[in-house]
């Protein structure tokens, strides 16, 4: 599973600041073009062995901002370790 930011993002930069892993770029690299943050699937890793939650969505000001997508093969993931995504703030998307 990875996580998305949503078009409500409000560009503060919090989360590219807390990713240990630099899965998230700003609107200036986003490679779909639009002009909101992006998270590389490929490379998020739920802050799976970093942090005991995602830190960006510990991080984010904007509730609903950070969702969860699909899982991704490969890389490790909440749901396998048992983490409740539905905790606090931060929706989960299924």
């Amino acid at each position: 599973m990875a996580v998305e930011i949503t078009d409500i993002c409000i560009a503060c930069g919090a989360c590219i600041d807390e990713c240990p892993v630099e899965a998230i770029v700003d609107d200036d690299d986003n490679p779909t073009g639009e002009d909101i943050y992006y998270v590389y699937a490929d490379k998020c890793v739920e802050c799976v062995g970093h942090h005991d939650e995602p830190a960006c969505a510990a991080a984010c000001p904007t509730e609903g901002c950070i969702v969860w997508s699909d899982v991704v093969d490969g890389q490790p993931s909440r749901d396998e370790i048992g983490a409740d995504l539905r905790k606090g703030d931060t929706p989960c998307v299924e």
